[in-house]
């Protein structure tokens, strides 16, 4: 395997850490008051601890790649957890958009 396809599967992994903190801070939004104030604090460590790998990976690639690929990585992640666990709804719009981001991620590797 390449050292450009390690550096992007190590950053969609720590995009889906990433949204894991994400699901945490929308679950401490829905709760009463100030109940959820754990899982915020849990969510917003998770994100700071995020930034150690993503400096690793940003050692490797350009910012601009880094951007595009950790953007793309959690808006698909997001978009799943959004249908499957929040029982969101998706438009077709809304597809094409997310065809047309994993297209260009997949554009940004082959030429990174």
């Amino acid at each position: 395997m390449s050292s450009i396809v390690e550096v992007f599967l190590i950053g969609i992994g720590l995009s889906v850490v990433t949204v894991f903190a994400d699901v945490l801070v929308k679950h401490a939004s829905s709760q009463e008051a100030f109940s959820g104030w754990r899982s915020l604090v849990l969510g917003a460590v998770i994100y700071g601890l995020t930034a150690m790998g993503w400096f690793f990976v940003m050692r490797r690639i350009k910012l601009s790649t880094v951007g595009v690929l950790y953007g793309v990585s959690c808006v698909v992640l997001l978009t799943l957890v959004s249908v499957f666990f929040f029982k969101e709804k998706i438009s077709p719009m809304e597809m094409v958009g997310i065809f047309l981001a994993v297209t260009s991620l997949i554009l940004l590797a082959r030429f990174a």
